[in-house]
C-alpha cells in the first residue's frame, strides 16, 4: 500500500497546512482550509485528512467528529493543479495515487465515532464522496452536488464504494453516468444527506447533533456505528452470534451497568454530557 505523500510526518508532528483540527467539548472539528480553491483535493490534503481521521479515532476522548469546509465551499473535487500534474504519471504511478485516495475514504468511512457533515456551497467529485462517509449530513439548502467526473473522460472510481452503498445502484446509475449536477433536496431524496437546512441554520443544526450524541454512551455509540457498517454483511447465523455477543458485553460493561442503572433510578447517566459550544 503507497502511502499519502508526508502522512508519516503529520501523525508524528500533526503539522496540518491544509486542515485545521479543533476541539471543542467531547466534539472534535476538522475543517477543510484551502478556502482560495473552494477546498480542493490535493495530495497533502488527502494526507492531512487521513491523519486526522487516524489520530482522531484512536482518541477516547473524542465522541463525536465535525467534518467542514473554510470559505465558499464545503468541498469542490480536484485541485486543478494536482490533475495537471497526473497528466505526466505512468499507470502504476496513477494506481498509488488512486490508492491514497481511497485510504483517505476509507479512514473517515471507519473511523470509530459519528461523522457529521456540515455541507454548503458546492460538493462535488470527492466533495460528495467525502459526503457520502459522513454518518451524518447536514446540507445547506443552496448547496449543489454532483458526481462530475464523467465531463473529464473520468469516473467516480474511488469514491463508488461509498457512494452506491450510500444512495444505492439506482441512483449513482443515474448520476454517474450523466455526472449533472443536482440540489440539496435530490441529495436528501436519494439518501446522500439526511438533513436539509437554510445556510443560516447549518450550524444550529449540527450543535443539535451533537447534543443528541452527548446524551448517549460513547461505547454504544461507536458500537452502534460499527453495527450499522457491518451488520449487512454478515451471514444470517453471523449477524445472531455476533448481535447476542455485542449487546451481552455491553449490557455487563460499565457504561451500560451505569446507563441501565440510571435509567432505573430516572437520573442522568454519569456519561451524559451538554459538551458543546456554539461558538464554533
Amino acid at each position: 500500500m503507497s502511502e499519502p505523500e508526508g502522512l508519516s510526518e503529520i501523525l508524528t508532528t500533526g503539522d496540518y497546512q491544509h486542515v485545521r483540527v479543533e476541539r471543542h467539548g467531547f466534539a472534535a472539528y476538522v475543517t477543510l482550509a484551502r478556502p482560495d480553491v473552494h477546498n480542493a483535493f490535493n495530495a497533502r490534503l488527502i494526507a492531512e485528512l487521513q491523519a486526522a481521521f487516524q489520530v482522531l479515532g484512536a482518541d477516547d476522548g473524542v465522541r463525536a467528529i465535525v467534518l467542514r469546509g473554510d470559505g465558499p465551499s464545503f468541498c469542490a473535487g480536484a485541485d486543478l493543479n494536482w490533475m495537471r500534474a497526473s497528466l505526466d504519471f505512468s499507470r502504476d504511478e496513477n494506481v498509488a495515487d488512486a490508492l491514497r485516495m481511497a485510504d483517505m475514504f476509507r479512514a473517515i468511512d471507519a473511523c470509530p465515532q459519528p461523522v457529521i457533515g456540515r455541507i454548503h456551497g458546492a460538493a462535488l467529485g470527492g466533495g460528495a464522496g467525502l459526503t457520502a462517509v459522513c454518518d451524518i449530513a447536514i446540507a445547506a439548502e443552496d448547496t449543489r452536488f454532483g458526481f462530475t467526473e464523467a465531463r473529464l473522460g473520468i469516473a467516480p472510481a474511488v469514491i463508488s464504494p461509498f457512494v452506491v452503498r450510500k444512495i444505492g445502484e439506482s441512483h449513482a446509475r443515474a448520476l454517474f453516468t450523466t455526472a449533472e449536477r443536482f440540489d440539496a433536496a435530490r441529495a436528501r431524496a436519494i439518501g446522500l444527506v439526511h438533513e436539509v437546512v437554510p445556510a443560516a441554520e447549518l450550524d444550529a443544526a449540527v450543535q443539535a447533533k451533537l447534543r443528541a450524541i452527548g446524551q448517549s454512551g460513547p461505547a454504544g455509540v461507536r458500537t452502534g456505528k460499527l453495527m450499522a457498517r457491518t451488520v449487512a454483511k454478515l451471514s444470517d447465523t453471523e449477524a445472531r452470534e455476533a448481535t447476542a455477543a455485542t449487546i451481552a458485553g455491553l449490557r455487563t460493561s460499565p457504561e451500560g451497568q451505569e446507563g441501565i442503572r440510571a435509567f432505573l433510578e430516572k437520573r442522568r447517566a454519569t456519561w451524559v454530557s451538554d459538551g458543546v459550544s456554539d461558538d464554533v
